[in-house]
């Protein structure tokens, strides 16, 4: 379970947490820390497990098992932009394309990608992100054994579960969530 409350930096204390989807929405991720603010936005974060919900159930349809999110999501903060996630996957099925082909099939909009060339502008931060962001506000990222592109307090680039366990913001241990299968 998660813990009641945000540590004094607004982090989930370090820790993987297991949850399932019912744990999830009545968790403080969503319906926010006992002393939340009155901007805390519930519908939204609702919102957002109601998406990573459709996505979680794609990949475990497909045989994906181990499935972590992160992100502003788990910080004490009333509207986060989206939900950053990874998974556990062999490195095969990204380079043959299997488990894109696999994962596009079970969804309708067909968001599986990370070709850096899917990646359109969003108006509203100027920023280019996935089509699974875009239909989602979810962005999922695969894990194999290769690196994240983001980088320690010493500037050594860190692999998806070191880097995760981490706040970019304040380079500081941080718990991360894993989505449990019910």
């Amino acid at each position: 379970m998660l813990p009641p409350q945000f540590n004094q930096h607004g982090l989930l204390p370090p820790k993987d947490y297991e949850v399932s989807f019912f744990q999830l929405r009545k968790s403080l991720l969503v319906l926010g820390p006992v002393d939340k603010s009155s901007t805390w936005d519930v519908e939204w974060r609702g919102h957002l497990v109601d998406n990573l919900e459709i996505m979680v159930k794609q990949l475990w349809k497909v045989g994906i098992e181990n499935i972590y999110i992160d992100g502003s999501f788990l910080e004490d903060k009333d509207h986060p932009g989206d939900i950053d996630g990874y998974f556990e996957c062999k490195w095969i099925d990204i380079a043959s394309g299997r488990l894109e082909q696999e994962l596009n099939l079970l969804d309708p909009p067909k968001v599986w990608t990370w070709d850096p060339k899917s990646r359109r502008i969003d108006l509203a931060t100027g920023t280019k992100q996935l089509p699974m962001w875009h239909a989602y506000h979810v962005e999922f990222y695969p894990h194999y054994h290769q690196l994240s592109g983001i980088t320690d307090k010493y500037g050594n680039e860190l692999m998806f579960p070191a880097a995760f366990r981490q706040s970019t913001r304040e380079n500081m241990a941080k718990g991360v969530v894993k989505i449990k299968n019910e």
